[in-house]
Order: C-alpha cells, then structure tokens, then sequence
C-alpha cells in the first residue's frame, strides 16, 4: 500500500539532471547555477554521449542537458539512442542558432527542447522544472522559426512520408494535430475545435500513441513536414 507519507516523500524528490558537456568550464557553470535550486539535483556529469549512456544507467536521471558538438559521440546520436530506451530521461538540447538543422534533428528523434548556451540561469533551472513535468521547452515562435529553416532538400520524401503517417489518424485527430502545430495550447485546441479541454489531451495522447511519437513538438514537426500548415487555419 502506497501511504501518504510515501506520497509526499516521492512529491517531494529533487529533479536529477545529469549535465553533457565537453567543456569543463561549461560543466562547471550549469553545476554550480542548478545546485542553487533547491527542487533539483545535479547527478552527474559527462564529457561526450558514450559516458551519458553509461551514466544515465547509473544515476537515473529525470533531464539530460545534451550538448550538440561533442567528440566520442555527439549529442544527437547519444540523444537518439537514449529516447529509443524504455522510460527515458527527457533531453534538452544545449545549442546556438547557427545549428538549426541539428537542433531539428534531435527534436524529431525525442528532445524535449533546446535552450541556448547564453540563456539566463533562471530560465534553464524554470526549463528543467518544464520537461522534468513533461512540457517541452520550445515556445510557438521558435518551433516556426526553426521549421522555416529546414533545409529544402528531401522535402518531397519527406512531405509523402508525413502523409501517410497522419493518415493513421481519424478526422479530429487531424484537427487536433495541425492545432498543435500552429502552436495551440490545450485549452486554445479546445476553445477552437469546441471540446472540452480533457478531450484535446485525450487526442492527443492517442496521436502520440497512433504515431509512435514523444511529444507535442515532434506532432508539430510531422505536421509541417505533411504541408498541412500552409492549410486554412482549423478555426474557419
């Protein structure tokens, strides 16, 4: 039996991260700026993706912090092959705006997000606090941002093979796939679809189920790569 003080115990424990970076100084910083929140606990840290895999299955650790450019392995490899796991730590991606293809990349293999390198320590700790709850950490703008720059080639193939992967889904499925790839929250899908908001999740944990996918933001990409965005908007 489950009591309430085990409950509370459980409520209670800090969001492990475990940090990869090739920079000691890098590594270094993040320690020293998540040790300050009190709500997460630093596990571990790595110099490239090999040692992540190892020590993922040492610490267990809710968040990983991935850095891209890594030597051994990359990040997005190391990122690619810990989301195929079974229960998988959530991934965020360390990167600069000039590796949009590979940030892309990591978010259609399972990343949770991505944050810059110079972004602002209260907005890494709050990100980590987002995913470890599992909320991607990509806002609406970013995601459009990033998915204008996708690079041209391989469109076709990969616009026919988004097709017939939304095809899987039954009417209001698809609805509610091209609300979240305009960037809706729950309760806007609702508002726009006129449902209640229970609803909208329900389908969507059906998408992700029907499309073998992580999260909200790989929904969006496929429905993207499927030119379903360039569609009259779903509110009429």
């Amino acid at each position: 039996m489950v009591t309430l003080a085990d409950m509370t115990t459980s409520a209670s424990l800090p969001v492990g991260v475990l940090i990869v970076d090739d920079d000691p100084l890098v590594r270094a910083g993040l320690t020293m700026m998540l040790g300050g929140a009190p709500d997460i606990r630093v596990v571990a840290e790595a110099g490239d993706g090999a040692q992540a895999l190892s020590l993922v299955d040492l610490h267990d650790p809710d968040v990983v912090l991935m850095d891209i450019r890594m030597p051994a392995m990359d990040g997005l490899s190391a990122t690619e092959a810990l989301r195929a796991r079974p229960d998988a730590p959530e991934v965020i991606v360390l990167t600069t705006f000039d590796a949009d293809e590979h940030v892309l990349r990591a978010l259609r293999v399972g990343a949770a997000g991505f944050l810059l390198k110079d972004t602002p320590p209260d907005e890494i700790v709050a990100a980590v606090r987002q995913v470890a709850k599992g909320h991607p950490v990509l806002s609406p703008a970013v995601t459009r941002r990033l998915m204008a720059r996708v690079a041209h080639s391989g469109q076709d193939r990969r616009r026919a093979d988004a097709g017939r992967r939304l095809a899987l889904l039954n009417d209001r499925e698809r609805e509610v796939a091209v609300a979240v790839g305009e960037g809706r929250s729950n309760a806007q899908i609702a508002a726009v679809l006129y449902l209640g908001v229970p609803t909208v999740k329900t389908h969507v944990s059906s998408i992700l189920t029907k499309l073998g996918l992580n999260n909200r933001v790989q929904i969006a990409l496929l429905v993207h790569d499927a030119g379903l965005l360039d569609e009259p908007d779903v509110a009429g």
